[in-house]
């Protein structure tokens, strides 16, 4: 069984915001940067959320994840705007 083409862009979506969340925590225990913390949490909310992409696409096409994945995706917006807004206030 070959994946198919929406398949592979969404496992591809997932790595991508994985190895930015993986990339951004590195970076944020080399420098301590706040903003780099607060990015590395959306990154990584933003990586879940494209795991319940995939499962809810691929894995469980009878059951509906939308709003698992819509919550992920508000967290995850919702992590960078507060950082902003704490980064503001320093």
């Amino acid at each position: 069984m070959t994946p198919s083409g929406p398949t592979i862009v969404y496992l591809l979506c997932l790595v991508t915001s994985a190895a930015c969340a993986g990339l951004l925590i590195r970076s944020w225990l080399r420098n301590r940067q706040p903003l780099l913390m607060w990015s590395a949490g959306c990154f990584s909310l933003l990586a879940v959320n494209n795991l319940l992409v995939v499962i809810d696409m691929t894995m469980l096409t009878d059951s509906n994840l939308s709003v698992a994945r819509s919550l992920t995706a508000f967290a995850a917006v919702g992590v960078l705007i507060y950082g902003f807004i704490w980064e503001v206030d320093r």
